[in-house]
């Protein structure tokens, strides 16, 4: 009823906004026009400096006041030397941004400048808007550890809603990149490390955002970001190089940003700041138009992902000047800059690129085309204003944050069944990351959640707490003492005998996380580290509950803590799901989106991988610490009758515990012999389903080109005959059951 009252609300208030649509009107103010007719006349219309402004992206703070007072923030001055007459692409960074005051600057562009071009207000919502009456859900990663894309389609309507509630027409997000090196600070921000997963991930969370249509009111653009190949920097270094083939390109990391863009439509594209094969993406007109547009049918517009095309010329070194960087990425298919060159710059510039025949007028058009398109798409020159009505009416999604961040816990091992624990129980609480309110990178810095110790005592737990030790606030202070040190691990260790269970809580603080946050080590803290091996030295139960926004290398931890809890960066609702599941109340659903190594020397460690990535060492396993797609239950699923097709593959699962619970389902491919190589164990399929004690279900995995295709030698994709070996399981290293499915000529 919600996404129908609102579409009401904005129909009802854009009668007001429709000016200058009647008899005689130029095209592109005839809303019954086509979208390119509509461009078309319009690019005629606007000359080169209209043109160029439309590329450009302008930071809030330069628009309006931004001092955090609504009744102040508007600025005649700034909104008249900004926007001029000329008008301009769009404005980013605007918070607080309230719908009155976005509709404020859009009423001048719309009536003062000379062609009424309407602006597009551009913010971050990776896992939530950061804004009034707004939801703020798990990390990306956490999502994805819930398996469930029905789940991630209703977070993106969630927050597509409440976005466009804000006056905010496009987010800067989902992420797509694959999450192949933890170390790698933003990996907190991705969906994990599989081609597969990524994809259902990202088309979901796209028609989310995007909704029933752009024309709607709660709907925005959706911006799969970094394009492309990003995840996997030399030594996991943020805007490292990044060296891979085609092939494997086009396989795995690209194969994810096509789902975004066929099959969920999304109109956005960020282009990454790394280089790739020593281009930088900005550049690559193989990537921005041979594939995007050419291949894909890519009908939205490519914006920069911050500062990557003046890299170009002070970091990659492959443009002469500011002329000849631009000229370059906007010939390429770049249409949009992110904060790169001074605004007057950028005009310049692109006049001069335009002067040299480095850049030609096509190429111009087809920039400032590709935006006004989007704009159009949105409705901006018909309903150019949001009803402030809506925003008074929103209120948090409560039940859907709790149900991700419950549906993302992933139990990594219940030695002895240690968990659930008993409210009874004495129960010990240590460490400061248990009072932690994080809620992951990429959120309102005002924004919190509910601390795991919190949500324990809410839930009438028995719960002592111990601080353990005191937190770093760096690199350099973690791993020297501090004054008092050994006193605060004494209490712990004396909490730690005198409770029946303990639960030590550790990870990652803010400061080891997030964008520019790489690791050279994924351990613990040494100050982690040392308190746990104290506390197992009581020879008491304990549970280690990890809150991190990426795998760590935990293999002492794995070796001899019994129960170990993966909950990452749980949103608004983390403590309370997390207190759910450590009492019984919630039975453990999530499973691994990514690959824990033992440690980083085995990196890059990933499912996908091929035969011949052995990971053969004469001083570390072998194995992973934790394989992708683990997760446990408190309840156990038996697979039976597996059945397979030219068309699908179908077993029945059975609850045979005493528990009601969730079992993620999951289907891998291996083409046994192909022109080239392919991963051993590739996933293809997964379901999630609910079941019963003793209640049996049939699931079905569809099997077509898109589950078995691979790029042979001649750079095609195609099903190639022969044998296919068929995989379900309940993780990929616990396969059920096992056929073959072949492929004749």
């Amino acid at each position: 009823m919600k996404r129908l009252t609102i579409i009401a609300c904005f129909a009802a208030g854009a009668a007001t906004a429709q000016t200058g649509h009647g008899a005689g009107a130029p095209t592109y103010k005839d809303p019954r026009a086509p979208i390119q007719d509509r461009v078309r006349d319009l690019l005629q219309r606007m000359t080169t400096d209209e043109k160029i402004r439309q590329l450009d992206m302008y930071w809030g703070h330069q628009v309006a006041d931004m001092d955090g007072h609504e009744a102040s923030a508007y600025n005649e001055e700034k909104v008249k030397t900004s926007i001029g007459v000329h008008g301009i692409g769009s404005i980013h960074d605007f918070y607080p941004l309230s719908a009155s005051l976005a509709n404020k600057i859009q009423r001048y562009a719309m009536e003062r400048t000379r062609l009424g071009i309407p602006v597009l207000f551009i913010e971050e919502g990776l896992h939530g808007y950061s804004g009034k009456g707004s939801t703020e859900f798990p990390i990306p990663l956490e999502l994805s550890s819930a398996w469930d894309t029905a789940l991630v389609r209703q977070a993106g309507r969630t927050i597509a809603t409440e976005t466009r509630a804000h006056g905010v027409d496009m987010i800067l997000g989902p992420v797509l990149d694959m999450a192949r090196d933890p170390r790698w600070g933003r990996t907190e921000e991705t969906y994990g490390e599989d081609a597969y997963l990524n994809s259902r991930n990202g088309v979901a969370m796209v028609e989310g955002l995007q909704g029933l249509g752009l024309g709607h009111a709660d709907a925005v653009i959706a911006e799969p970001k970094h394009f492309a190949v990003h995840s996997v920097p030399e030594g996991g270094s943020n805007t490292a190089p990044v060296n891979m083939g085609e092939r494997e390109a086009r396989s795995s990391f690209l194969y994810v940003f096509e789902k975004a863009v066929r099959e969920g439509g999304a109109m956005g594209i960020m282009a990454a700041y790394h280089e790739w094969d020593g281009i930088p993406c900005v550049d690559n007109r193989w990537l921005l138009t041979d594939v995007l547009r050419k291949e894909w049918g890519f009908k939205g517009f490519v914006l920069s992902d911050l500062g990557a095309i003046k890299m170009t010329l002070t970091d990659h070194h492959v443009a002469a000047d500011t002329a000849d960087a631009l000229g370059q990425s906007i010939a390429a298919g770049l249409d949009m800059q992110f904060y790169d060159f001074a605004h007057e710059t950028l005009v310049e510039a692109v006049k001069t690129a335009l002067q040299r025949h480095t850049l030609t007028a096509q190429d111009l058009d087809r920039a400032a085309g590709d935006i006004l398109r989007v704009k159009f798409t949105l409705g901006l020159f018909d309903h150019p204003y949001t009803d402030t009505a809506i925003l008074e009416k929103l209120h948090t999604n409560d039940d859907l944050a709790l149900q991700a961040a419950r549906e993302g816990v992933v139990l990594l091992k219940n030695e002895g069944n240690i968990l659930p624990l008993q409210a009874a129980q004495k129960i010990a609480v240590i460490g400061p990351l248990a009072t932690s309110q994080y809620i992951g990178g990429y959120s309102s810095p005002s924004a919190h959640g509910i601390s795991i110790l919190q949500a324990l005592k809410d839930q009438g737990a028995n719960v002592t707490y111990a601080e353990g030790y005191t937190s770093a606030e760096n690199y350099k202070s973690d791993t020297t003492g501090y004054p008092g040190e050994d006193e605060d691990r004494q209490k712990a260790v004396q909490l730690t005998q005198s409770s029946d269970k303990t639960l030590v809580v550790l990870g990652e603080e803010p400061w080891q996380i997030g964008e520019g946050k790489d690791r050279a080590e994924l351990n613990l803290s040494p100050r982690a580290e040392s308190l746990i091996k104290a506390l197992y030295a009581t020879g008491k139960p304990i549970v280690v509950v990890l809150s991190n926004g990426r795998p760590l290398t935990i293999d002492w931890v794995a070796a001899h803590i019994p129960g170990i809890l993966e909950t990452w960066f749980a949103g608004q609702k983390g403590g309370l799901a997390i207190a759910d599941i450590l009492l019984g109340k919630v039975n453990p659903s999530g499973k691994l989106p990514i690959t824990f190594p033992r440690s980083v020397g085995q990196l890059p460690l990933y499912e996908a991988r091929k035969f011949t990535s052995y990971h053969r060492y004469v001083d570390e396993a072998d194995s992973a610490l934790f394989p992708f797609g683990q997760g446990l239950s408190y309840t156990t699923f038996a697979y039976k009758n597996l059945k397979i097709t030219p068309t699908g593959v179908t077993v029945d699962i059975t609850n045979t515990g005493a528990e009601p619970g969730a079992e993620v389902a999951q289907l891998y491919i291996h083409d046994v012999v192909g022109s080239v190589t392919t991963p051993n164990k590739a996933l293809r399929g997964f379901v999630r389903i609910n079941l019963d004690p003793g209640e049996t279900k049939t699931v079905r995995f569809p099997l077509g080109p898109d589950q078995l295709s691979l790029w042979n030698r001649q750079m095609k994709r195609v099903v190639e005959p022969g044998e296919f070996r068929i995989m379900v399981g309940s993780s990929s290293r616990d396969i059920r059951l096992e056929g073959s499915l072949w492929v004749k000529k």
